[in-house]
């Protein structure tokens, strides 16, 4: 077929989905952004290069097909376009939502370096598995043939659900245990609605239940049952907990009433959402409701915390980062949304105390600037000779990043072995623990990173499980 749709970017400008007012969408936490009708997603889909080297594809963690399912959507070939777009990924709607394309394949999109704009990747693959969903093109996962075999899975985070939904379809028995409530993970605990609705990620968990896949949620692994049970109960484990402990932070003043952890507030917050009853939110302990909040860090942890303050009705919101604009590690597209509802963010600034006494009431910031590069590349901030000065503050909240768990003490396996850094240590082929037949993927094994990397971390284990579950069981016929 001809690629007459295709190459279209000279006379055609970039445009993305129309976002709603900031006063509205301040207002509620429902997605910022509409939905692209048929004829604009063709459009923009056709904008695409086909560039012979994609780096978009590149830059991908999931080596996603890009340019393939953007030429299949500028020629109307949607169900295709979806079908290939769902075959290297398990959650296409749910990265083209919160994924940073910025910093990956629209970042590194060919005609983004021409000056024309880059592909409006993210957009247009949310719009063709929202499509999807809606047309009925969403299959029911069928199991493989059952082979007989059971699988743990420790996790119900994206990580975890995709090495589930691979294993299932390889006609393993799998059960999935969590310590919370409802499955998803940061999918559904941390990521707030305004950037990932939460019916977006229930469709997915409900569609792994009605294959099969049994879920224990609220089960918490060394409360509940040690993992060496769980190894008794299943011919493999999976450990794909992701990371949750937040990044110490040993400032005076650290401890005092309204100085609290990103992942704390923005649970409360999702919970909320979810009508659950949440007393340290109703309390006003992790509401920010008419508060002077400061929010410090950078990252994209950061800015669903800045945004998620301004929804709640803070008085005031500033976000606090330590080098300047260029050298942040969260989405600029972030930081510009924030900046527009209303979120202050003041640069080159770090904190040294928490001011107030038992309950804090300001921060004092120390001015930073920027020296030689780090062992990241990126420029190392240094203190400002210019002085210190002092913010309001009834709110603070640490978005520092998070650090592994002592998973070993945890689950009542000190036998599992770890980095110096908590993570957790597997071979680099069959990602196998210390533990024979555990396995482990995600943020746990080389501390945090993006939901993408999470997916991708899972899709592996699960073909490595797999192999070995395969290799398992010709055995075992071959002893008997």
């Amino acid at each position: 077929m001809a690629n007459d749709s295709m190459l279209k970017f000279v006379g055609r400008e970039q445009s993305y989905p129309d976002k709603r007012t900031a006063d509205e969408r301040a207002a509620d936490f429902r997605e910022i952004a509409q939905r692209y009708a048929v004829e604009p997603a063709e459009e923009q889909a056709g904008r695409c290069s086909q560039c012979g080297v994609p780096y978009c594809s590149v830059h991908c963690p999931l080596h996603n097909h890009i340019p393939d399912w953007l030429r299949l959507t500028a020629e109307g070939r949607l169900r295709e376009a979806y079908e290939l777009s769902n075959a290297t990924s398990t959650m296409p709607e749910i990265c083209g939502r919160i994924c940073p394309q910025d910093r990956l394949c629209e970042g590194n999109c060919v005609i983004e370096f021409t000056g024309h704009g880059a592909v409006t990747i993210g957009s247009v693959e949310k719009f063709i598995t929202d499509t999807a969903w809606e047309k009925g093109w969403v299959e029911p996962l069928v199991p493989g043939k059952l082979r007989g075999q059971s699988v743990g899975v420790i996790g119900a985070g994206p990580a975890g659900l995709t090495a589930a939904e691979y294993l299932r379809g390889h006609g393993y028995d799998v059960h999935v245990y969590d310590r919370y409530d409802r499955a998803g993970g940061l999918l559904t605990y941390g990521i707030p609605g305004f950037k990932l609705e939460k019916p977006i990620v229930m469709r997915r968990v409900e569609r792994l239940k009605v294959a099969g896949i049994v879920f224990h949620e609220g089960f918490a692994v060394g409360d509940d049952a040690s993992l060496d049970d769980l190894r008794q109960r299943h011919d493999a484990i999976l450990i794909a907990t992701g990371v949750y402990k937040a990044r110490a932070m040993d400032l005076p003043g650290g401890g005092s009433n309204g100085v609290v952890a990103a992942l704390d507030f923005l649970v409360a917050s999702n919970r909320k959402g979810f009508g659950d009853a949440v007393p340290a939110f109703d309390d006003g302990s992790l509401n920010a409701e008419g508060k002077d909040v400061v929010v410090i860090g950078g990252g994209d942890t950061a800015m669903d915390c800045v945004r998620t303050a301004i929804r709640q009705g803070a008085k005031s919101v500033k976000c606090l980062y330590r080098r300047d604009r260029a050298n942040m590690p969260g989405s600029q597209r972030e930081v510009a949304n924030a900046e527009e509802e209303g979120v202050e963010f003041v640069w080159l600034s770090g904190p040294q105390s928490f001011d107030g006494g038992d309950t804090v009431s300001s921060v004092k910031v120390r001015k930073m600037r920027l020296g030689a590069p780090d062992a990241s590349g990126r420029r190392a901030p240094e203190p400002d000779p210019a002085g210190d000065y002092s913010v309001n503050a009834d709110l603070v909240i640490k978005a520092l990043g998070f650090d592994a768990e002592d998973l070993p003490t945890l689950f009542a396996t000190p036998e599992l072995g770890v980095s110096r850094w908590g993570t957790v240590l597997v071979d680099g082929k069959t990602l196998m623990t210390s533990l024979d037949g555990v396995f482990a993927a995600g943020d746990i094994v080389r501390g945090a990173s993006l939901v993408v990397w999470a997916i991708r971390d899972g899709r592996d284990v699960a073909a490595t499980m797999h192999k070995w579950l395969k290799t398992k069981a010709a055995n075992a016929k071959v002893a008997a």
